[in-house]
């Protein structure tokens, strides 16, 4: 499933629990089955009951989720103590290349590949009052490559972020947010939902990667965005751009 049938389908989502289920599926088909989703330092109000803060929603080995809930591994576990650090994804397998690890926060990453949770990445989500979420992906296979599906998984993680952001919105504020995007701006989202860089965007465009830098700048003020792939997000939820390959085939 590709990001623009992702965020159509999960449009049409009322539930946490069918938004996660979602977005299980969705990264399943790529070898990545194990997926948690957290709020680190605030109380989420939407969260499927049955998982203790701060998990909000958790599909991982029955055991292992009943070690790690009951130990309070949440504590020690070198992912969550390391995503308020973090601004862009980043792979569990190079935390101990980087960093200085505590050993019970070996063990704990040791502990999770023996359960099942192997070459996981993790995305650091920012919210507005700077609240700070986190989706983690792992996969159960020995050869799974999860820097070849960074870009991807850091997209879907976003976009199911902001979903359930729109699922626990106040009903007075669920009328249509009006944005006006320049045709510049529009263009520039339109190729980062493609993947294209600024340089790229800027090749395409025939204008400086400067110029590219600005108008998405200016796209994510006036979407209320923090990051490029988030102000993609909302545009499409907007309808304010569209599927570049499906325009071509029509």
């Amino acid at each position: 499933m590709d990001l623009f049938s992702f965020t159509e389908c999960a449009t049409r989502t009322q539930s946490l629990r069918s938004l996660f289920e979602l977005l299980v599926s969705c990264v399943n088909d790529e070898g990545f089955s194990e997926v948690y989703y957290g709020a680190l330092n605030f109380a989420e109000p939407l969260r499927l009951p049955e998982y203790p803060p701060p998990a909000v929603a958790v599909k991982w080995p029955p055991e292992w989720c009943e070690r790690y809930f009951k130990r309070m591994y949440h504590r020690i576990d070198p992912v969550v103590r390391r995503t308020p650090t973090l601004s862009r994804p980043f792979l569990w397998d190079q935390l101990a290349e980087q960093y200085q690890l505590q050993p019970d926060e070996r063990r704990v990453l040791d502990e999770a590949r023996e359960a099942g949770l192997k070459h996981g990445m993790s995305v650091p989500l920012f919210g507005p009052l700077g609240r700070l979420s986190v989706v983690s992906f792992a996969s159960r296979f020995d050869d799974a490559d999860p820097q070849h599906s960074k870009g991807h998984l850091n997209a879907l993680a976003w976009h199911f972020h902001t979903a359930c952001a729109e699922i626990t919105r106040p009903a007075e504020d669920n009328c249509d947010m009006r944005v006006a995007l320049s045709q510049r701006e529009l263009e520039c989202l339109g190729w980062v939902a493609e993947g294209k860089s600024s340089w790229e965007i800027g090749g395409i465009l025939h204008i400086t990667d400067n110029t590219v830098n600005f108008h998405l700048k200016n796209a994510m003020r006036k979407l209320g965005a923090t990051s490029r792939i988030q102000a993609v997000i909302v545009a499409i939820r907007l309808n304010l751009i569209f599927d570049v390959h499906a325009a071509r085939a029509s």
